[in-house]
C-alpha cells in the first residue's frame, strides 16, 4: 500500500464537525473490513451465509481513504470490526496506514474486534501499529458449548490468542453475549478465568438482529444482580468511549461492564456509527439498509462529496432505536454484515 497524500496527513480535523441532529458528537466509527468469519456464531452469523463478491467489498485502499475522511471531520476512535476482521488479506497493513494517524495526533484510539482464533498470529503487528487493547468475544470457557454456540471448534485458538495478546503488552476484554439457558450458568466461572487471566469482562445483551438470538434473550440487570451474591462489585465510572458501565469486582481485582442495548437503551448518548465492508454508512443498528459511499469513494479522487454524504447521514441519525417496536426497520439484518 502507497503512503497517504500528504494533504491527508497533514490536514487538521475540526472541532465535533459530526454532530447529529440531535447535537450528539460522533466520535466514534466501527468499519467491518470484511463479511467472512470462521466461526458461525448461532446469535450472529449462523451456518447458510451468502458472502458479497468481492468487486462489492472496499478495498484496502478504500478504507484507508474512508477512515481519513472521517477523522478530517472529527471521528477519534476507530475500531475495526467483521466478520472476523483478522481474516482479511493484508489487514495488518490497513492497521499500519491507520496508525500514522494514531501517531500523529489525529486520532485517539485504534482498536479491534476479534474472535481471537486468529489473535496469536496478528498481536504484534496490532502493537506496532499503536494497537493498546482488543476486544475477543469469548461466550463460553466451555468446550462443548463453544462448539454448540459457534457451530465448530475453536476454543483452544482463541485461548491461545489471548495468551499471546497479553504477553505482547495488549489489554484485553473479553466480551460475553448473554444467552439464557446456553452460557447463563458460566458467567462466575468467567469471572474468576479473568481475574486470573488479567482480563476485563463484558456481559452484553443480545439484539433481534435476525439470527436466534430472540429466544435466548437475557436482561442483565437479573444477571447483575444474581453476581452480586457471590462477587463484590462497586460501580466504576471509567469510559472507554463506548456504552459499556464498568464495575469494579473486588475478589478478582478486574472489571465488569454491561451493555444494556434492550432493557436500557443508551441512545441519547450514542457518538457512533458503523461502515460496513461494501461502503454502506449504517448510523443505527436499528434502522434497515444505510447510505451507499462506495460509488463515492470510486467516481472520484476528491473526498468533497464523500464528506458531503457522510455529514448528510449523520444529520439524518435517528433519535434511538426500535428494537422494542418489531418493526421493519429492525428487520433482516445481522451483526456481521453490520460491522459488530
Amino acid at each position: 500500500m502507497d503512503r497517504l497524500p500528504p494533504s491527508l496527513l497533514t490536514a487538521e480535523p475540526p472541532v465535533a464537525a459530526l454532530t447529529d441532529g440531535f447535537g450528539r458528537a460522533i466520535t466514534y466509527l466501527r468499519l467491518s473490513v470484511t463479511d467472512h468469519c470462521n466461526l458461525r456464531c448461532l446469535y450472529c452469523m449462523g451456518k447458510e451465509v451468502k458472502f458479497l463478491p468481492k468487486s462489492e467489498v472496499l478495498t484496502l485502499e478504500e478504507m484507508d481513504r474512508l477512515c481519513s475522511a472521517f477523522i478530517h471531520l472529527g471521528v477519534r476512535k476507530i475500531r475495526l470490526t467483521g466478520g472476523e476482521p483478522l481474516l482479511r488479506p493484508g489487514i495488518d497493513g490497513l492497521l499500519g496506514r491507520l496508525g500514522e494517524h494514531l501517531a500523529a495526533g489525529r486520532l485517539d484510539e485504534l482498536t479491534l474486534t476479534t474472535n481471537g482464533t486468529l489473535l496469536a498470529r496478528h498481536a504484534p503487528a496490532l502493537v506496532a501499529a499503536g494497537v493498546r487493547r482488543v476486544n475477543v468475544s469469548l461466550d463460553t470457557l466451555n468446550a462443548a458449548t463453544f462448539c454448540h454456540i459457534a457451530q465448530q471448534d475453536g476454543l483452544a485458538e482463541v485461548l491461545d490468542g489471548i495468551d499471546a495478546a497479553r504477553a505482547v503488552g495488549l489489554a484485553v476484554r473479553i466480551n460475553v453475549v448473554a444467552l439464557a439457558g446456553i452460557n447463563d450458568m458460566e458467567f462466575d466461572r468467567l469471572i474468576q478465568w479473568c481475574g486470573t487471566h488479567d482480563c476485563d469482562l463484558a456481559m452484553i445483551e443480545s439484539m433481534p438482529l435476525g439470527g436466534l438470538e430472540n429466544e435466548h434473550y437475557l436482561p442483565l440487570d437479573m444477571v447483575r444482580l444474581r453476581l452480586s451474591r457471590r462477587w463484590t462489585l462497586t460501580a466504576n465510572p471509567l469510559k472507554t468511549g463506548g456504552p459499556c458501565e464498568y464495575w469494579d469486582v473486588a475478589e478478582t481485582g478486574r472489571r465488569i461492564g454491561f451493555i444494556t442495548p434492550m432493557s436500557h437503551a443508551f441512545c441519547g448518548s450514542c457518538n457512533r456509527v458503523r461502515v460496513s465492508c461494501a461502503g454502506s454508512l449504517v448510523t443505527c443498528l436499528a434502522r434497515h439498509g444505510g447510505v451507499d459511499l462506495r460509488p463515492l469513494l470510486r467516481g472520484s479522487e476528491s473526498n468533497q462529496g464523500l464528506e458531503a454524504a457522510i455529514l448528510a447521514a449523520i444529520a439524518d441519525k435517528p433519535a434511538s432505536h426500535r428494537f422494542a417496536s418489531g418493526g421493519k426497520e429492525a428487520a433482516g439484518q445481522r451483526m456481521w454484515q453490520l460491522g459488530g
